[in-house]
């Protein structure tokens, strides 16, 4: 059995229970793609592995089904929630609007080691799709989105965009896997990053509005090419 988790307490007189921990703990699981959509939640094997008692995995599982990466069903018990296309579809239309905000707040406030930052990364995601490794690409596109939304100091833009974000782990790297989408990509993170860099805020939100409903747009196609898929008769197939 592991150890249990740390309740230590911070030097204001509070600090997180070992329910926040454990909570934290399982919804980066989730939100890593180590739990599968649709895996089983079992409530003692989660007690076991986040150390915590039965009661605190019930408060951690509910907190998450609020969130919607979790879905509990009566006499079934709970599992990861699976996000469909058609929801992953409109999750990034929202999210379109609230890092357009975002954006547009960075522009206003980022500093320049934040802005370097972008460039640096920006350069990283450049060789990266020079190096035909899109993976790689992909996690530096989270890590300049990451920055953006940092850098517009807007709690609640930030808040509502991790929620949104998190349920999105099964499409993360998807999108990049299109022909000729992440070299398109590149050069909209790149607008972005010059408007930030030039304190223009309608620049900036603008760009990251068409980024979004470009990142959109490849989504809404590749469920339309699935949906083909699954109606079209099976192929013959000779070896």
């Amino acid at each position: 059995m592991p150890p249990p988790v740390s309740t230590t307490v911070g030097s204001n007189g509070r600090g997180p229970t070992a329910a926040d921990e454990a909570y934290a703990r399982l919804r980066e699981d989730i939100v890593r793609g180590r739990l599968m959509p649709n895996q089983r939640l079992v409530e003692v094997d989660l007690a076991v592995t986040l150390g915590v008692g039965r009661t605190a995995v019930r408060t951690v599982l509910a907190r998450l089904e609020q969130e919607g990466l979790v879905v509990h069903e009566p006499n079934r018990g709970a599992r990861v929630r699976m996000v469909t296309e058609a929801e992953a579809l409109e999750i990034t239309q929202a999210r379109g609007a609230l890092e357009a905000l975002a954006a547009r707040e960075a522009a206003e406030k980022a500093t320049p080691a934040e802005v370097a930052f972008m460039r640096e990364t920006l350069a990283q995601m450049s060789a990266c799709l020079k190096a035909g490794d899109l993976l790689a690409y992909s996690d530096g596109n989270a890590r300049m989105h990451a920055k953006i939304i940092e850098s517009s100091r807007h709690s609640t833009a930030t808040r509502l965009i991790a929620g949104l974000k998190a349920q999105m782990v099964r499409f993360q790297y998807r999108t990049v896997l299109v022909p000729g989408r992440s070299a398109r990509s590149l050069v909209e993170h790149t607008r972005i990053v010059d408007a930030i860099e030039a304190a223009d805020p309608d620049a900036a939100e603008a760009a990251m509005r068409y980024h979004l409903s470009h990142v959109a747009d490849t989504l809404r196609e590749m469920t339309s090419a699935h949906a083909q898929h699954r109606a079209s008769p099976p192929h013959l197939v000779h070896f």
